[in-house]
């Protein structure tokens, strides 16, 4: 079982930045590949950047050289810093661990760009 607890939403203005952490409790954290998802008003959740266990990233396009994945195994958290925040990034973000026998989801954590 996997327990994940996001933080560091919040309001920012256009072209501003965040960080938001994903804490994770449970066993073999490392093993995990680690995503962020996000779900806009009106939108289905769409992936918006994932780290492997070996340190593999993939993003969105509409994401990327602005966001950055990145997880620290030591702390069990993984984190998205995401720069240059445009209005189409507000949306409720969702961390998840993936492995072989489950997925696992945190309870979201809202982001809203202002101009």
């Amino acid at each position: 079982q996997v327990q994940l607890v996001e933080s560091g939403g919040g309001l920012v203005q256009a072209g501003g930045s965040l960080r938001l952490s994903c804490a994770a409790s449970g066993t073999f954290f490392s093993r995990n590949t680690m995503g962020w998802y996000r779900r806009a008003p009106g939108k289905q959740r769409e992936l918006v950047a994932r780290i492997s266990s070996g340190g593999t990233t993939n993003y969105a396009d509409s994401v990327k050289g602005r966001f950055t994945i990145y997880r620290d195994n030591a702390k069990n958290t993984v984190y998205l810093q995401m720069n240059s925040l445009k209005l189409e990034d507000t949306a409720v973000y969702y961390c998840n661990a993936h492995n072989i026998m489950a997925d696992y989801w945190g309870q979201g954590t809202q982001v809203t760009v202002s101009s």
